[in-house]
């Protein structure tokens, strides 16, 4: 993947260069496992290559941490207990940091373990002033659903765990607030496409394969977790290709596809 990515990130890199005024915000959407990580770090690569200051933050760094995830469990709904969905983020932190990054300032972020589910105990340093500034997370650019979409679960764990529809709610409330105001900065958007949650959970089971064998999770555990992201990820591919700068259609093979050129992702 990275090798297939770093044209298209020389391709991103060109016109955000050209198109975008200084300072930027590129933010990087798409389900899970659909190489986010991957592009933003070969894009960072390639605008330094044309002499921006470039580096890269990540909304799953700023998951709130395990206890605190416990606590919402608690007080708002069971299911606020599995990262991943607005609600879940300190996303006051995080446009904070963004804003700093962007002047003259060094700044330590946090780094989320998925291993261990908790943040780790060394944050990382990015230093400022940077000509652009690279997010990437999966619910990136996302608007939130209409009441009459919230009506109905869309899979298993909606109906059967959040029947009087409070959690799927509770997420859409959370998404219609901060989340929209730091999603507001954002100058350039790009969102990686995949064409539906049977390759999200393939995708995902991939990316498995590098967390330690203890921490793994298995199938049944997998498929769990991306039922928690489904309803939002079903929703921002029926909205976010129409908004976004920049969509990337991954295929099932990851082949992938930009403004009408097909192309193949390499390991």
């Amino acid at each position: 993947m990275d090798q297939g990515y770093r044209a298209l990130a020389a391709r991103l890199a060109a016109i955000i260069d050209a198109r975008v005024p200084r300072p930027r915000v590129v933010a990087i959407a798409g389900a899970q496992g659909t190489g986010k990580s991957t592009l933003a770090a070969s894009l960072v690569d390639a605008l330094r290559a044309r002499g921006l200051q470039s580096d890269r933050l990540s909304l799953d760094d700023f998951y709130l941490p395990h206890a605190a995830r416990v606590q919402l469990a608690a007080t708002v709904h069971p299911l606020f207990a599995t990262r991943g969905v607005p609600g879940t983020h300190d996303v006051a932190a995080l446009e904070a940091a963004l804003e700093a990054v962007l002047e003259d300032r060094i700044v330590a972020v946090p780094v989320f373990d998925k291993g261990r589910d908790d943040r780790a105990a060394a944050p990382r340093q990015i230093r400022g002033p940077l000509d652009v500034a690279v997010v990437e997370g999966w619910c990136l650019a996302a608007r939130p659903q209409s009441e009459a979409d919230l009506a109905a679960p869309v899979n298993a764990l909606e109906r059967d765990e959040d029947g009087d529809s409070r959690f799927r709610r509770a997420v859409n409330d959370a998404l219609a607030g901060r989340y929209q105001h730091l999603f507001a900065r954002f100058d350039y958007v790009v969102y990686l496409a995949a064409a539906g949650i049977d390759d999200v959970v393939r995708f995902r089971a991939e990316q498995e394969g590098a967390v330690a064998p203890a921490l793994r999770m298995d199938d049944a555990r997998l498929r769990r977790f991306i039922a928690h992201y489904e309803r939002l990820t079903a929703w921002m591919a029926r909205d976010l290709p129409g908004r976004a700068d920049a969509v990337v259609a991954l295929a099932a093979d990851r082949s992938y596809s930009v403004q009408g050129g097909a192309h193949r992702l390499t390991s």
